[in-house]
């Protein structure tokens, strides 16, 4: 009976996806189509339509949005992954259209009609998913559309699993019981009546709440015991005791593979980053290109030796670069670092001094304004850099780390400008400014860059922070 009735609703839920897809193609139409604005002619031609075309478009339309999954639970989905799938669908929709077109009619309207279709659909169908998502919460709070579960294990895991559905109800599950050995509160039988009880009540979902390196064999056997018998299984235990990794389920072929990632994986907010990165980047070059010239100038003419100064950076995954600056320091700089390292002013393993005879009298006012940064545009561009994220280390001071913990700092593409930059940089110990590289990598999203570019200019302007 549960089957009938998510199949009739699956079923409703595609026919109702297809009348918003074939709503946002007929506007699409009447915007694209100036004959389409004379109702008399609208009849002629939907009398006229090529019924072939309809039937095969609508059928491919079914295939696009059955094939992402969409009409499965998705209670536990967030609305971000829901614009996202959408976005994939309603792509995979007008590129079938577009096919379609091609074979049996294209013109300028067509062409019009296809630009004006994916933007609109996946407007309309995204806002008819999340009214869906609205009533279908307000549904199960007056306790319909419920999924029966049973938690397996009552320990510290199975209860804050069970505080966690019950302070949301919204999500529509019905916790029927734990099973488990223990006795506690709630426990309607052993591990080893697991069969019986699955069988003995109507369950939707049974989540697996044991830690896997005590009951790895009864976590076995239930999954066993649940796919036998077409019940849904949510694995809830924690697999290893990690702070910061988050997971993904992948497969290869046909091995079932969970992933775990520290760093944002790529997804349409890296593609905007890197975006932004070679848009705003370009801009900024041309928007200082003068400016450098200038600098280039100047640095030629009052020290012996090159304009620029390229030395060797580590970037994401620890991959080598040449990163470029306006040298600020003489020629030799680097070979004389060697007898200056008795100085080292700075804490941890980077080099720092405050009044560093290398350095010439124009660099220390690039320095103190941060203008010797402006090369590294062209990294952004090459893609070594991005504009926000963790400054890229020298070898030197990498080779030095005595603390692994310091590594996960290159778990993303370093930048030019990052939250040390903004927060007083000169005033920061080392440990500090890797816990803000950690803090940046765990917090991470586009507004939190907009704002650390944001702040970057006044803090230039303070002259204690870096583009």
């Amino acid at each position: 009976m549960t089957q009938f009735k998510w199949s009739s609703l699956s079923f409703t839920q595609k026919f109702l996806d297809l009348a918003v897809l074939v709503a946002a193609l007929a506007i699409s139409a009447w915007v694209s189509h100036p004959k389409l604005r004379n109702l008399s002619e609208v009849s002629q031609l939907a009398v006229a339509a090529n019924f072939c075309f309809l039937v095969i478009l609508l059928a491919g339309w079914n295939l696009c949005l059955s094939s992402l999954a969409l009409y499965g639970s998705r209670r536990l989905a967030r609305w971000r992954d829901d614009l996202a799938d959408v976005m994939r669908a309603v792509g995979l929709c007008t590129l079938t259209l577009a096919a379609l077109a091609q074979i049996f009619v294209l013109d300028e309207a067509t062409r019009g009609l296809l630009l004006t279709f994916w933007p609109l659909a996946s407007i309309c169908l995204f806002a008819w998913r999340l009214l869906k998502r609205v009533v279908l919460r307000k549904v199960r709070l007056r306790g319909r559309n419920m999924h029966h579960v049973i938690i397996v294990g009552a320990g510290p895991r199975g209860q804050h699993l069970a505080g966690i559905l019950n302070n949301h109800p919204e999500l529509g599950f019905n916790l029927l019981g734990f099973i488990d050995n223990l006795k506690a509160p709630g426990v309607i039988g052993p591990l080893e009546d697991t069969a019986r009880i699955l069988a003995g009540n109507v369950v939707d979902e049974a989540m697996i709440a044991l830690p896997v390196k005590d009951f790895y064999p009864q976590i076995n056997e239930i999954t066993r015991i649940a796919e036998e018998q077409g019940i849904i299984v949510r694995f809830c235990s924690e697999l290893f005791d990690l702070r910061h990794a988050r997971t993904r389920a992948e497969q290869i072929d046909d091995l079932p593979v969970l992933t775990l990632y520290i760093a944002p994986l790529s997804d349409w907010r890296g593609d905007c980053k890197r975006m932004i990165d070679v848009v705003g980047g370009a801009a900024l070059l041309i928007v200082f290109s003068p400016l450098m010239l200038l600098v280039a100038l100047l640095i030629k003419l009052t020290s012996p030796g090159p304009a620029l100064f390229v030395q060797e950076r580590l970037g994401l995954n620890k991959q080598r670069f040449p990163m470029f600056k306006f040298r600020t320091m003489v020629a030799d700089a680097e070979e004389l670092q060697k007898e200056l390292e008795a100085f080292n002013e700075a804490g941890g393993p980077v080099f720092k001094m405050k009044n560093d005879p290398r350095v010439t009298a124009v660099g220390r006012w690039l320095r103190k304004t941060s203008l010797d940064e402006l090369p590294q545009f062209f990294n952004v561009l090459r893609g070594d850099l991005s504009l926000v994220g963790p400054r890229p280390l020298p070898v030197r001071d990498f080779e030095r780390f005595d603390e692994y913990w310091f590594n996960r700092r290159f778990s993303v593409k370093p930048g030019i400008t990052c939250i040390w930059q903004v927060s007083g940089r000169s005033e920061t110990s080392f440990d500090q400014w890797i816990r803000q590289d950690l803090e940046y990598i765990d917090k991470w999203s586009l507004s939190l860059d907009l704002k650390i570019l944001l702040k970057t200019i006044p803090a230039m302007l303070r002259g204690t922070g870096a583009m």
